[in-house]
């Protein structure tokens, strides 16, 4: 498994790494055996990089992990954390809205300030049962989550939150500090507040969407800020592209993004190609990208990210990619052949 710097830090991740939503509960429960089997599995194939957050589950994700991993050396693997959700005893309507078949009595509320974040890791330790968290990340503080909020709580986190992060790396306690979003832009609006190591990015720059190469991804190789792309398959649609419940940022797929889908089936049913492999291996093309975490809610799943890396793709295949439209002109792909 090949190793990669997260920035300037010296920090190295897997190229590989783990996604820890669906240990979570994530759209359907997955048994406490086969979480640790689904960890085990990653461990085994040479993952070493493993991402959580309080908000999947409600604290579930964080668990499982933790317990997954407390017996492995601890120098021997990275975890990543987020911060700006505290998790609270009790109900709240907002549960019903989010995607966590969980039983754990908790919900999440919103809290990017200093003390918010400062205890958001403490509880996070407790969660984890580990004394170490190498990489913390301001999570979901783009408008997709926020709306016309988004300004106010953006302006919390990056005077407040930021300076806890900043603080807890500047005294070594994290390796690293970054963003865990879904948006593109509210990765280039936090340069201007703060120095990131990197920006946990899910769903915007895939095989699917390769707007960020405009912009976001031009900016992080001028400062050396990393990318850590989440949701390779754009929350399902790239791994499960006939299915009728395909999922495309956490919801149903609408008309034109499975019309693209389609196009891309095609071409990978003309070179022989899996959609899947060839949605993780382009990731891993670009330069600034560090690591890919795709989740797994079962060990099949987890060795079968693997083994997609191990394919060869021919280079035709990209070629008909970018003689259809389908990627970016600039898009760096696999220097791989047949």
């Amino acid at each position: 498994m090949e190793w990669r710097q997260i920035g300037k830090t010296g920090l190295n991740v897997t190229e590989l790494g783990f996604g820890g939503a669906p240990l979570g509960n994530l759209y359907a429960v997955v048994p406490e055996a086969e979480a640790s089997a689904t960890v085990e599995a990653a461990w085994v194939t040479g993952r070493r990089f493993f991402d959580t957050a309080p908000f999947y589950g409600y604290g579930l994700s964080e668990r499982r992990i933790g317990d997954a991993l407390r017996d492995r050396p601890r120098d021997q693997f990275v975890l990543s954390t987020k911060v700006g959700r505290l998790i609270r005893r009790g109900w709240h309507e907002s549960k019903a809205r989010e995607m966590f078949r969980t039983s754990m009595p908790f919900y999440a509320a919103f809290d990017y300030s200093y003390d918010g974040v400062m205890r958001s890791i403490e509880d996070s330790y407790q969660r984890l049962g580990l004394d170490k968290i190498d990489i913390a990340l301001i999570h979901d503080i783009a408008r997709d989550t926020h709306g016309d909020n988004q300004p106010a709580m953006m302006k919390v986190a990056m005077e407040g939150g930021y300076r806890a992060l900043d603080e807890l790396r500047r005294n070594g306690q994290v390796k690293a500090i970054g963003l865990g979003v879904n948006q593109a832009d509210v990765c280039l609006d936090t340069m201007r507040y703060g120095d990131f190591d990197c920006f946990l990015l899910a769903g915007r720059y895939t095989l699917l969407e390769q707007d960020a190469l405009d912009d976001l991804m031009p900016a992080c190789a001028a400062r050396n800020i990393s990318i850590i792309i989440g949701g390779p398959f754009n929350s399902g649609i790239l791994a499960r592209a006939d299915a009728a419940d395909a999922t495309y940022n956490y919801e149903l797929a609408p008309e034109n993004i499975r019309a693209r889908v389609r196009q891309l089936v095609q071409a990978c049913a003309r070179h022989q190609v899996s959609l899947p492999t060839a949605a993780l291996q382009f990731v891993l093309a670009h330069p600034v990208v560090a690591s890919v975490i795709p989740g797994a809610r079962n060990a099949a799943e987890a060795a079968s990210h693997h083994e997609m890396l191990a394919v060869k793709i021919p280079q035709d295949f990209w070629t008909d990619l970018r003689d259809s439209g389908l990627l970016h002109p600039s898009a760096p792909v696999p220097a791989t052949t047949a």
